[in-house]
């Protein structure tokens, strides 16, 4: 990391945004955290950028961070990123996509449509990613510890 090591250059402004603390003093406001690997490793590997995309730090693991700071990344990371992750699939409106989907997840039951199978994309095994038609990701962390019925309908797709 790029910083001091006892005091961590990050706080939020007036307005509610983030700001960085360079090593010249120069503040950099709207500083966003983008993870390296945000399913395989979500906790190491954060670039901070700014609004233009231009990497300002890194941190190579938010444990290390003062307890300050590790808030206002966690914070800022969980109001960025919404995945939800799919613990059972209930049921499909048909094996022929495009198809709805009812799931549950780990913020509750929901419905989506599966426009095509190439929305499933298989991640380090046993991890998979499917796309809504909307756009939004729904991770599968072990596709092996879903229930039988959900793993019998996730097949038809594969």
């Amino acid at each position: 990391m790029n910083t001091g090591p006892m005091e961590y250059p990050l706080r939020r402004n007036a307005f509610g945004r983030l700001e960085f603390i360079g090593p010249e003093g120069e503040i950099h406001a709207g500083v966003v955290p983008v993870r390296a690997f945000p399913i395989t490793a979500p906790d190491d590997g954060i670039a901070l950028v700014d609004p233009y995309g231009n990497e300002l730090a890194w941190i190579d693991r938010l444990a290390d961070l003062p307890d300050e700071a590790h808030r206002l990344l966690a914070d800022e990371l969980a109001q960025r990123e919404f995945m939800p992750t799919i613990t059972r699939i209930v049921g499909v409106a048909s094996f022929a996509t495009p198809s709805t989907w009812h799931v549950e997840t780990d913020r509750g039951p929901t419905s989506f449509v599966l426009k095509g199978e190439e929305d499933i994309r298989r991640l380090a095994p046993p991890a998979l990613l499917i796309a809504d038609s909307h756009g939004i990701h729904f991770l599968i962390r072990d596709r092996n510890a879903l229930d039988q019925q959900s793993r019998r309908i996730l097949d038809r797709f594969l």
